[in-house]
């Protein structure tokens, strides 16, 4: 398993990679979410409602916050928003997934627009992807 270290170098190995300085931001992300973030929150990953899996709201893994983990799973659905679309914003999206990917984590990515207009689709993307998960650990 890779070591990662955390922002004061500390190594992140327990707990799907928790990095516990970041734990204030986290929380108050928790009270700022987008109005995308919070239909998915309400609609579709709440109180164990897809397939019964947990999943945390800002959730702090190696030097980031995912948007949505569910722990058991290592699977993290990131939502975002117009400002993801410019070039700079996408790289380090590219560059962060791919670190997280490293880490063993599966990302699923939503634009606020497919939150909004199509929260069905983006349920079954997400019911498709457990199902995926929950075949590999067998």
């Amino acid at each position: 398993m890779p070591r990662w270290r955390g922002t004061k170098g500390e190594v992140l190995l327990n707990h799907n990679f928790y990095n516990p300085k970041l734990k204030t931001k986290a929380h108050n992300l928790r009270y700022e979410m987008t109005k995308a973030e919070a239909c998915l929150w309400k609609y579709a990953l709440r109180a164990g409602t897809m397939k019964g899996y947990n999943f945390n709201r800002q959730r702090p893994a190696l030097r980031y916050i995912a948007d949505f983990m569910c722990k058991k799973l290592n699977l993290i659905i990131e939502v975002d928003g117009i400002s993801h679309s410019f070039e700079n914003v996408y790289k380090r999206d590219i560059e962060r997934q791919n670190i997280l990917e490293a880490a063993g984590f599966t990302i699923i990515r939503f634009t606020d627009a497919e939150v909004m207009n199509q929260i069905q689709a983006v349920k079954r993307v997400i019911f498709d992807a457990i199902e995926k998960l929950e075949k590999d650990k067998k």
